[in-house]
């Protein structure tokens, strides 16, 4: 199969600030880059030797590919694109992040799964498809617990119900009730979380995240500001990138009004923005150096 050393793919849906920042970090470390939608590729199994469609790449495989973003669509369009970045991965190509971390980090109950297994602390988290049995779940529940839907980013669809409060019908949920223990005071009147920057196997980057209300992420209207590299939070961070199979996550997590910390969620796709303005790290030429890095090439200077 021939492969083009010096050509990298990002994969998004829109040249957004971020895809432009991370073309022309990636570009300053010499790679040559093609911005591509999953939604324009595909296989064509027995028309070329690695029997993907990849356009602009003239029938060869890249070096390395950038998941930034994948559009929403049918289960069997996600299945699809999912499957092309798994088979690059087959064809040696580096993706960053794969498909494993993309699944593992989208579904919310497997990462709350994988975080838990890997004896990391994380709220009591509860998942299921029967309305009455979660219900109960409420009915019984000693405080308020938060639901989320299965596939979400960015704190859209996530509600906060207080014992007894009714679920929500099935359709709304897409049939899955995801219930994760509400932590902090229920009666404060300013909330926070923190979002750690984890590329390779280093925590790059913190910030503390406030709210007016409980939902405290930045596009909900929630301001970051620059976090000390806390070395309890730093190190659940990487474990937590590690435990999904990552090599670059951002990592949310809450004080325990016990002390210490708990693990949230771990996003294999997350923005930076807001946490470049916070911090001042050039977020993506760290990831652009962590990548070239991965290929054996010299970083430039």
């Amino acid at each position: 199969m021939r492969s083009r050393d010096d050509t990298a793919i990002i994969f998004t849906e829109d040249a957004d600030w971020h895809t432009r920042r991370l073309k022309a970090a990636m570009e300053a470390e010499g790679l040559r880059v093609v911005v591509l939608s999953l939604n324009n590729c595909g296989f064509a199994i027995g028309e070329s030797a690695h029997g993907l469609v990849l356009p602009g790449l003239d029938g060869a495989l890249p070096a390395a590919a950038f998941v930034r973003l994948i559009a929403n669509g049918s289960t069997e369009q996600i299945t699809a694109r999912l499957g092309l970045l798994h088979a690059l991965r087959e064809c040696g190509v580096k993706v960053m992040n794969d498909a494993r971390a993309v699944e593992r980090c989208v579904d919310k109950s497997m990462t709350s799964f994988l975080i838990n297994r890997a004896g990391l602390p994380t709220p009591r988290t509860f998942v299921g498809e029967d309305r009455a049995a979660m219900q109960a779940l409420i009915d019984e529940a000693p405080g308020d617990n938060v639901l989320k839907p299965l596939f979400g980013a960015q704190g859209r669809g996530i509600r906060r119900l207080a014992p007894r409060d009714t679920l929500p019908e099935p359709e709304k949920v897409g049939g899955v009730y995801y219930l994760q223990e509400f932590v902090g005071d229920p009666d404060a009147r300013s909330f926070r979380d923190w979002r750690v920057f984890v590329i390779g196997d280093r925590a790059v980057a913190a910030m503390i995240r406030r709210a007016d209300g409980w939902i405290t992420n930045i596009h909900q209207g929630a301001v970051g500001e620059a976090a000390p590299l806390d070395p309890v939070a730093c190190d659940l961070a990487i474990r937590a990138t590690v435990a999904v199979g990552a090599d670059y996550a951002g990592v949310d997590l809450i004080e325990d009004p016990r002390g210490g910390f708990l693990v949230l969620e771990v996003n294999s796709m997350p923005a930076w923005k807001g946490l470049e303005g916070a911090t001042g790290l050039n977020v993506a030429q760290a990831l652009a150096r962590h990548l070239v890095a991965t290929l054996g090439r010299v970083p430039a200077q």
